[in-house]
């Protein structure tokens, strides 16, 4: 919502809209395929990092998604959860159906999300949506809105970060569940008033590991179809993609930041695809 205030205040009614849809494409498509590998191989997106990055090579992004769902837990992003998609739609009936439904939510969720935040910058001019309901004397609507949001959004969070470091270290998931809460309460604090820099983080460093996941199935799916694949212990080729894609995503101050970022991970990844074809 608070990316929907900003685009309010800074842009007339067609550049928001604009925005609104660019947006809602741009991350319809990502999570789109993300869901279709995730329904298609059944598997979550640690063990879909166990194929493509290598068994240790996996916990870079295990560390990555994790620490930022625990950031989400604390303050609430679309990309992170984007990333993570392959959890959920690991459960869905067929590839088509996981990528559809998640195109759907994410593209009307995000949609709503600015939205949202653009009302309640016109109506209170801030971007919370709670207090423009209590002003509309729907108090306990908003309560009751706030309660869920909060329940299903952070549920989500903590089950992918307990995933994430149960792969690093080895653990059962539920203890792993519970740390990820402590820490993201503990930093709750902190992240709040450091909202702009986090998303910025998000933006930069997770798109790179979305998009390594897809070339990695779509050009490698023998390893994924298998139960007993040959795990390499680290794919250099796409720990650099990630490594170099978030440090462009920064410091190009051009184009789309997680766009830059995606396509030098794929540069990256297929480059390394290429040199071990040749040995």
């Amino acid at each position: 919502m608070w990316v929907g205030q900003q685009l309010a205040d800074g842009l007339d009614f067609w550049g928001f809209l604009g925005s609104l849809i660019l947006g809602g494409i741009i991350l319809g498509i990502y999570t789109g395929l993300l869901g279709y590998v995730g329904a298609k191989t059944g598997l979550s997106l640690d063990l879909l990092s166990q194929r493509a990055f290598g068994e240790k090579g996996s916990y870079l992004p295990s560390a990555m998604t994790s620490f930022t769902q625990i950031g989400w837990f604390s303050v609430g992003s679309f990309v992170s959860g984007g990333t993570a998609t392959p959890n959920f739609a690991r459960f869905a009936k067929n590839g088509k159906s996981g990528a559809i439904t998640t195109v759907v939510a994410f593209f009307i969720g995000n949609s709503l999300m600015f939205f949202f935040g653009a009302v309640s910058s016109i109506f209170v001019g801030g971007n919370d949506i709670f207090e423009v309901m209590v002003r509309l004397n729907l108090f306990y609507l908003a309560v009751l809105v706030l309660g869920l949001n909060i329940w299903t959004t952070n549920d989500n969070a903590l089950y992918t970060a307990g995933l994430g470091l149960a792969n690093i270290f080895h653990q059962r998931k539920k203890p792993m569940v519970l740390l990820s809460g402590i820490i993201g309460t503990v930093a709750s604090v902190w992240l709040y008033y450091n909202f702009c820099g986090w998303l910025n983080i998000l933006n930069c460093t997770l798109p790179p590991v979305g998009m390594i996941l897809v070339l990695a199935y779509f050009m490698n799916k023998e390893d994924f179809e298998t139960d007993q694949p040959k795990l390499k212990t680290v794919d250099w080729f796409a720990v650099a993609g990630v490594i170099l894609g978030a440090i462009v995503a920064n410091l190009l101050h051009w184009g789309i930041a997680s766009i830059n970022g995606m396509v030098v991970a794929a540069v990256c990844y297929c480059v390394g695809q290429a040199v071990n074809k040749r040995k």
